[in-house]
C-alpha cells in the first residue's frame, strides 16, 4: 500500500525526533543535592554505614542474628553511654592499606624503631592506621620481648581514641603474665570484661590459663577455666593441658588424673587430640605407674592429631623421667612429619626440650649442634632459649662455649637481657676473671639495660674479694642514681672503705648519702658510721659534717627565698612602669617618683600660671570700665 508524501513524512519525523526517556533515580537523586560533590560525599557516608555495622557479639553481647536495619538505627548507636566499637576489617582498604604495607615491610626488616615511629605519627595523619595494623606492630614487639616499647605504644593508642579489639587484648594479657605481672594481667582482664563491647575468645583463656600456670597462680587459672565453662565454650584439650602440667608441677598426680577423666568424659570419652598425653604421661610416673605411662606413650604416637605442643610434652615426659633415648626417637620422627606450612610439628619448645635433655645427660657438644639445627626447621631461638642453654653450659663451667653461644645472639637478631649478663658475670667470677665480669656488667649498663640489686651485690662483693676496691667503688658511683640503694648496700660499701683505712672516702659517701637519696639516715645508720669512725678517733666529724650540711641546706633555702622575692619585685616594677599612674588611684606617685629639680620646675610653672590668670583678670576689668563710660 502506497503512502502519500504527507503521511511519509509524518512518520518520519515522528521516528527521528529524539525519544524522551523517564528520569533516572540517579538523575532524581542529584536534583536533592546542591552539587555532584555533595551526591558523592553522601554514597561515600551510606558506604561507610554499611561496612560498620557492629558484630554479632557487640550487640548487647547477644549472639542473636540482628535484624536488617541501618546503624543510624541500632539500639547500640542510638546509646552515646555505649563505648565504641572497634574497625571492621573492610577499613583496611585504600590509603590505609598502603600505609599498613609500608608498616609491614619495616616490621619484616627488623626495624621495630621506624615501623612504631612511622605508626604514631601517622594516628594524628589524614591516613590513620587501622588497629590492625597497629596489632601488628604490638605482635613483632611482643615477640622480640619488648614489653615497654608495647605498653608504651598501646597507652599511646589509647589515649588517642583507637579503639582495640579483641586480638590488642590479648596481647595486652601476655605482655603482663610475660613479664611476671599476674595480678596486673587479672586487672586488666576484670577492667575488659567491665568495659569492652566484646566477648573473650578462647585464645583469650588460653593465654590466661597458661600464664597463670607459668607464674604459679594455678588456682586462679582454674578459676578462669571455671568462668570458660559457664560462658559455654565447648572443652578445649590445650586448657586442660595447661590445667595438667601445672598440677603435675605441684606434683598433685590425683589432680592431673582427675582432670584427664573430666575431659574425656565430657568428649564422650573419646580423647582424638594428643596434646593431653604427656602431662598424663607425667601424673603415670609421679604414682610410680611406669607401664601406664608407655601405654600413654603408645597410644600418643597412633593419635592422628598430633601437634608441636602435644609432642614436645611428651617429649619432656620422657627426658625427665629416665627415658631420653625415647625421647631423640619421637624427636627424629617429629623432624620427619615437618612439612611447613602443611604440617608444622617441630617449633622451638622441641629443641629447648631436647637441648635441656641433651644438658641433662652431660652431652653438650650434641647439645649445642641441635640448639644451631633450628635454622633448618624455619625456627628461630629467642633470647629465653639462649638463655637456657648458656645457664646449663655456664653451672657446668664451661664457660668459654657458654661465651661462643653469647656471641651468636647478635647474627641470631637476639638482644641480650639482664640474666644474659648475669649469667655471664657469675660465671667469670667462678673462673677467677673479675675483669671480664665487670665488663659484662658494664656492657648491660651501656646498653640500656637496667641491672637489678641482687646483680649489682653480687658484682661489687666479687671485685671485693679479689682486691679490687677502686673497681668496686667506681661502680658503686655509676649505679648510686640508677639503682635504688638499699641500707645494706650503703654499709656494704662504707665497711669496705673503712676497713682499708679510706675513711674520707665513707665521709664522701655520706655526704652523697645526706643529699637525700632516698635512704633513711636514721640513728641505726648513723651509729654503725660513728663506730667506724671511732675506730681512729674521728667520731666527732659526723656531726660537724651534718651541721655543716644542715647549714648549706639553710643557706640554700634562704637565698631561693630572697631570689623569689626579688623575682617578685621586679615583677611588680614593670608592671607598674607599662600601666599609666592614674590607673593605680594614686596622684602622689608621679611627684614623687620625680626627681627635686622637676618638682621645682612644675612649682615654679604652676606660679607662672597664677600670676598670669591675675594679670588677665585686671585686664578684663580695665575693658569692662572704658565700655561703661564710653
Amino acid at each position: 500500500m502506497a503512502l502519500s508524501k504527507a503521511t511519509f513524512l509524518t512518520q518520519l519525523r515522528a521516528f527521528t525526533a529524539p525519544r524522551r526517556r523517564p528520569p533516572s533515580a540517579v538523575s532524581l537523586r542529584l536534583l536533592s543535592f546542591s552539587s555532584p560533590e555533595e551526591a558523592a560525599a553522601e554514597r561515600r557516608r551510606r558506604k561507610r554505614q554499611l561496612r560498620m555495622e557492629p558484630p554479632l557479639s557487640a550487640l548487647n553481647r547477644t549472639q542473636t542474628a540482628p535484624k536488617p536495619h541501618s546503624q543510624s538505627q541500632s539500639p547500640y548507636y542510638l546509646n552515646p553511654n555505649n563505648p565504641k566499637l572497634p574497625e571492621h576489617v573492610s577499613a583496611l582498604a585504600g590509603n590505609r592499606l598502603s600505609l599498613h604495607n609500608r608498616i609491614l615491610a619495616l616490621v619484616r626488616a627488623n626495624d621495630l624503631d621506624e615501623a612504631a615511629l612511622y605508626t604514631r605519627h601517622s594516628i594524628y595523619s589524614n591516613c590513620r592506621p587501622t588497629i590492625f595494623t597497629i596489632n601488628a606492630v604490638l605482635t613483632a614487639l611482643l615477640r622480640q620481648s619488648r614489653y615497654s616499647d608495647l605498653l608504651s605504644l598501646h597507652r599511646f593508642i589509647t589515649q588517642a581514641g583507637v579503639v582495640p579489639n579483641i586480638i590488642t587484648h590479648n596481647l595486652v594479657f601476655q605482655t603482663y603474665l610475660d613479664c611476671r605481672k599476674p595480678d596486673t594481667a587479672l586487672e586488666h582482664y576484670k577492667q575488659f570484661l567491665n568495659d569492652a563491647p566484646m566477648n573473650p575468645s578462647p585464645t583469650t583463656y588460653r593465654i590466661l590459663i597458661k600464664g597463670l600456670v607459668d607464674n604459679g597462680k594455678l588456682d586462679s587459672a582454674i578459676d578462669i577455666k571455671a568462668e570458660m565453662d559457664s560462658k559455654g565454650f565447648s572443652p578445649d584439650p590445650l586448657v586442660y593441658h595447661y590445667l595438667m602440667l601445672g598440677h603435675a608441677r605441684a606434683s598433685d598426680d590425683d589432680a592431673v588424673l582427675g582432670l584427664y577423666e573430666e575431659l574425656r568424659e565430657r568428649l564422650g570419652g573419646v580423647v582424638e587430640d594428643g596434646v593431653v598425653f604427656g602431662c598424663l604421661m607425667k601424673g603415670y610416673f609421679l604414682k610410680g605407674m611406669e607401664k601406664e605411662a608407655m601405654e600413654c606413650y603408645e597410644e600418643a604416637l597412633g593419635k592422628k592429631k598430633m601437634s608441636a605442643v602435644g609432642y614436645n610434652s611428651v617429649l619432656d615426659a620422657l627426658s625427665r623421667n629416665g627415658r631420653f633415648d625415647e625421647a631423640l626417637k619421637v624427636f627424629d620422627r617429629m623432624m620427619k612429619e615437618h612439612e611447613p606450612p602443611r604440617r608444622l610439628s617441630v617449633n622451638l619448645g622441641s629443641f629447648n626440650v631436647i637441648v635441656d635433655g641433651y644438658c641433662g645427660q652431660g652431652r653438650f657438644e650434641e647439645a649445642i649442634k641441635v640448639f644451631r639445627k633450628m635454622g633448618e626447621f624455619r625456627c628461630s631461638p629467642d633470647t629465653l632459649s639462649f638463655n637456657n642453654l648458656i645457664e646449663r653450659l655456664c653451672d657446668s663451667g664451661l664457660v668459654v662455649e657458654a661465651e661462643e653461644v653469647y656471641g651468636e645472639m647478635e647474627g641470631k637478631g637476639v638482644s641480650p637481657d639482664e640474666f644474659t649478663y648475669g649469667l655471664l658475670m657469675d660465671a667469670c667470677f667462678g673462673k677467677d676473671r673479675a675483669d671480664d665480669a665487670a665488663g659484662y656488667f658494664r656492657k648491660m649498663v651501656e646498653s640500656g639495660l637496667r641491672p637489678n640489686l641482687a646483680v649489682y651485690n653480687r658484682l661489687v662483693d666479687g671485685l671485693v674479694k679479689v682486691g679490687k676496691l677502686d673497681d668496686a667503688k667506681s661502680f658503686f658511683e655509676l649505679m648510686v642514681n640508677k639503682l635504688k640503694m638499699d641500707v645494706a648496700s650503703y654499709q656494704f660499701m662504707m665497711k669496705v672503705l673503712s676497713d682499708a683505712g679510706r675513711l674520707d672516702e665513707m665521709l664522701q659517701i655520706v655526704d652523697t648519702l645526706l643529699d637525700d637519696n632516698g635512704v633513711d639516715f636514721d640513728e641505726e645508720f648513723q651509729e654503725f658510721v660513728k663506730g667506724e669512725l671511732r675506730k681512729e678517733g674521728r667520731e666527732e666529724e659526723l656531726a660537724k659534717l651534718m651541721e655543716e650540711k644542715e647549714r648549706l641546706k639553710a643557706e640554700a633555702k634562704a637565698k631561693e627565698a630572697e631570689a623569689a622575692e626579688a623575682a617578685k619585685r621586679s615583677a611588680r616594677a614593670a608592671v607598674a612602669s607599662l600601666l599609666p599612674s592614674k590607673l593605680f588611684g594614686n596622684k602622689e606617685t608621679d611627684s614623687e617618683s620625680k626627681p627635686e629639680g622637676e618638682v621645682q620646675d612644675l612649682n615654679e610653672g604652676s606660679t607662672d600660671a597664677n600670676a598670669s590668670e591675675a594679670e588677665l583678670a585686671e585686664k578684663t576689668t580695665e575693658i569692662e570700665g572704658d565700655r561703661a563710660s564710653g
